[in-house]
């Protein structure tokens, strides 16, 4: 393979998606080109770095200050699609 391919292979690589064979391949030629293992390097770090901050809570109040941006900012976010008959029963007159 060329180099241009083992460099749009690296963000695969960092995140662990690569066939077993495809990055043992990647890890030798990276032995030869220093500029590909800092490279591989730099990225799996951030990767690892990035999976070790714990997930963002996303709460109730969360959802409505993020509403309440985007009425601020004037965006229009009222559903756009019909309202469903199934909520629109008729219901009869009880006398």
């Amino acid at each position: 393979m060329n180099n241009e391919l083992y460099r749009k292979l690296v963000d695969m690589y960092a995140g662990g998606e690569l066939p077993e064979e495809l990055e043992q391949e990647l890890r030798g030629r990276a032995l030869s080109d220093s500029g590909l293992a800092i490279e591989m390097q730099s990225l799996s770090d951030t990767v690892d770095a990035l999976r070790a901050i714990p997930d963002p809570e996303f709460t109730e109040e969360s959802y409505q200050r993020v509403l309440m941006r985007l009425y601020a900012r004037g965006a229009d976010i009222r559903p756009t699609g019909p309202t469903p008959t199934h909520l629109q029963y008729y219901l009869p007159i009880q006398g």
